[in-house]
């Protein structure tokens, strides 16, 4: 479950459209899996991917970072504010990990499993193997960036993927929707809806 948190939703700081939509259907999902992992983004103040760090920029303004293209964003999911908790109606006290990302300043970190210089592991991956998981289910927000970063990375460390469509969201910044559309489909990611899950799971 990717960063279902209070700036993501309608409201918060960086809202996705909708975002709030998938909470009943992931608290949902959720029940069909013995292995749920949460993840947090989890920024420091003045992270260099806030347009706020960087004089005369605005949200949404791209620049070059030692990793690659930046897309600045505005403040949010600030380590220990209201904006970077978990929506309040999420309800899924199994889940066995919190995966906080985006700690360090001067990087990103988009992905589950990598920052976004593809090369700095969460750790991630070690965990899931070492439950012997070979297929990574993902929903989340937004569908765009940290769902779609985590499902490439999964797809390089060998897992099988599956996006849960309709448990997404996604915010569209210069054509962000469309392009993970194409790269998921290059990469054969399934894209299912929730309503799949029993008859995917019992295959």
């Amino acid at each position: 479950m990717v960063d279902v948190q209070n700036d993501f939703c309608p409201g918060g700081a960086l809202a996705v459209p909708q975002g709030d939509e998938i909470v009943t259907l992931v608290n949902q999902l959720a029940e069909a899996f013995r292995n749920v992992v949460f993840t947090q983004d989890w920024h420091p103040v003045g992270h260099l991917s806030f347009a706020s760090a960087h004089a005369g920029r605005s949200p949404y303004d791209t620049i070059a970072m030692p990793y690659g293209p930046q897309v600045l964003w505005p403040d949010h999911c600030v380590q220990g504010t209201p904006g970077a908790a978990f929506h309040s109606g999420l309800q899924i006290p199994h889940a066995g990990l919190i995966l906080r990302k985006g700690l360090d300043r001067t990087i990103d970190s988009y992905s589950a499993f990598y920052e976004n210089d593809r090369t700095t592991a969460t750790g991630l991956t070690g965990y899931l193997r070492e439950r012997g998981i070979t297929r990574v289910f993902l929903a989340g927000l937004a569908l765009d960036f940290c769902v779609r970063y985590s499902a490439e990375d999964a797809v390089r460390e060998g897992f099988a993927v599956v996006v849960i469509e309709d448990a997404c969201r996604g915010i569209d910044v210069q054509g962000s929707i469309a392009a993970t559309l194409s790269s998921l489909a290059a990469l054969r990611v399934a894209a299912i809806g929730a309503a799949e899950i029993a008859v995917t799971r019992a295959a």
